[in-house]
């Protein structure tokens, strides 16, 4: 099927980078609240916003391999902002005065989860910012000069998400926790369990995107 012609100075956009982005500022927005709930696999214990965050960093990869490093770039940067509309949103929907008819029992739930504290509030976007943006220009990094595809891209994948969420879990824990209650075995279970994580997982998600972004390109 022929696509209509597009009205004049409309600037077109590739199929897979319109649907990662959407996914992309989902996971923004997402990962925030997951976090609230720890897993276990085996041995491996990690709150589970990681799972959002593993998605952004395969989002950001399969950008990067297919669009470049600036767009990939450009859509981390632009990841702020659903970012800050959903903590303003948040904070809007504390202030507010809860309905008399709400159960005490499900406002506390809510207030729990989504009150936390401005230092950690903080510590996230920054963490967010400076994890992905590694892990893009890792990701780059190592591609070479040739198409960084194959086997490669999964190996690719895989080392730039286990640096970046290392790095990610010492910011977000220094900056959010340090000085309150020791940090030491925090730092290293969460960056362990995060780096086991990224090798396990980031390289079939990975594999799978791209694929399935080289579709969407083609059907367009």
């Amino acid at each position: 099927m022929t696509n209509p012609p597009l009205p004049a100075g409309t600037v077109p956009i590739a199929r897979s980078l319109f649907v990662m982005t959407l996914l992309y500022g989902g996971m923004t927005v997402i990962a925030g609240v997951l976090a609230f709930k720890q897993f276990a696999i085996g041995p491996i214990v990690v709150e589970s916003g990681i799972l959002a965050f593993l998605l952004l960093v395969v989002i950001s990869s399969v950008v990067s391999q297919q669009h470049g490093k600036p767009v990939a770039d450009r859509l981390v940067l632009w990841g702020f902002l659903p970012l800050a509309f959903s903590i303003g949103l948040i904070f809007l929907v504390l202030a507010l005065p809860a309905s008399p008819e709400m159960p005490a029992e499900n406002l506390a739930a809510f207030d729990t989860v989504h009150g936390q504290t401005p230092r950690i509030m903080a510590a996230g976007p920054v963490a967010y910012g400076v994890s992905l943006l590694l892990n893009v220009w890792i990701f780059n990094k190592l591609r070479g000069k040739g198409d960084g595809g194959g086997f490669w891209l999964m190996a690719r994948g895989a080392i730039a998400s286990a640096i970046s969420q290392a790095v990610d879990t010492l910011i977000f824990i220094t900056l959010a926790f340090y000085g309150e209650f020791p940090i030491g075995n925090l730092l290293v279970g969460q960056a362990i369990a995060k780096v086991v994580l990224s090798f396990v997982l980031v390289p079939f998600l990975i594999a799978g995107a791209v694929a399935l972004a080289k579709r969407l390109d083609r059907e367009a």
